[in-house]
């Protein structure tokens, strides 16, 4: 591992501020990505800049027609939690479903979002919810922040603080996993809001996206047979050694109908 200057944050205005001194220091989290980027040599930063101790990013607060979690809650934290359970019990079971639980207990939602694994489940809550990801200087709609693989909105000095989710009616997420890793093969979230109904994927190997036509046709008629015989753009999935592109379209269709009978079961 390249040698590396470490530092630890106690607010966020210090990490903003070394992240401007250090343009290619990066921020840890929990660290479940960074760090095995850096063991595998393809990651190299002079500065890591840890946020453990950055308090204000672990609220987890309750904000009338939203839920807010910060950018440090970590995953078991957001599955333990008996506000989310409440509020938005789908994102609750999203969070217990990731990894194992000394990833959840290490890994945070902010790290998941801002790294925007093309696997990570967070990603597709988020964009189901219709989240707003709020900065150290403004607030960008989930339908923005993602811009493809590993690509987010965020600048170089740029500190994610968390995640404003508006509560829908309904969120269900189903995935088909990688037995190892529990990353998705492919996961897709279907979130019934007071705007309508949105679906979105992950896994398909581009990043995380919408799902239009499942949307229009859910809205319909929110039933599993709606979505019969649909799947994604083709252009949307690629393949790996654990699925080919087809495969993953396939899924993502199985996946949604799966998504949206637990909901009609359990409304």
């Amino acid at each position: 591992m390249t040698p590396f200057e470490y530092r630890r944050a106690s607010r966020v205005a210090d990490a903003v501020a070394w992240l401007r001194e250090t343009p290619d220091a990066k921020l840890l989290a929990g660290g479940q990505s960074l760090l095995a980027a850096m063991k595998l040599g393809l990651a190299a930063p002079p500065l890591l800049i840890d946020l453990g101790r950055v308090t204000e990013l672990r609220a987890l607060r309750d904000d009338g027609a939203h839920l807010w979690i910060g950018a440090m809650c970590t995953h078991a934290a957001v599955a333990a939690s008996p506000l989310v359970r409440a509020r938005l019990p789908g994102l609750a079971r999203l969070a217990s479903g990731i990894a194992d639980q000394q990833v959840r207990n290490r890994g945070t939602l902010g790290g998941s979002v801002s790294n925007a694994d093309p696997a990570a489940c967070w990603p597709a809550g988020v964009l189901a919810c219709g989240a707003t990801l709020v900065t150290d200087r403004r607030e960008m709609a989930a339908d923005d922040f993602f811009q493809g693989l590993f690509a987010t909105a965020l600048e170089p000095d740029e500190v994610l603080l968390g995640v404003r989710f508006p509560v829908p009616d309904r969120l269900c997420y189903a995935k088909f996993e990688q037995p190892a890793s529990r990353f998705a093969i492919t996961g897709v979230a279907v979130a019934r809001t007071a705007s309508g109904v949105r679906v979105a994927i992950t896994g398909l190997g581009h990043g995380p996206c919408r799902w239009p036509q499942a949307e229009a046709a859910l809205a319909q008629r929110f039933a599993p047979v709606a979505l019969h015989a649909l799947t994604p753009d083709a252009d949307r999935a690629a393949g790996d050694l654990h699925a080919s592109a087809e495969y993953r379209l396939h899924l993502a269709g199985v996946l949604a109908r799966r998504a949206v009978q637990n909901m009609v079961l359990s409304s």
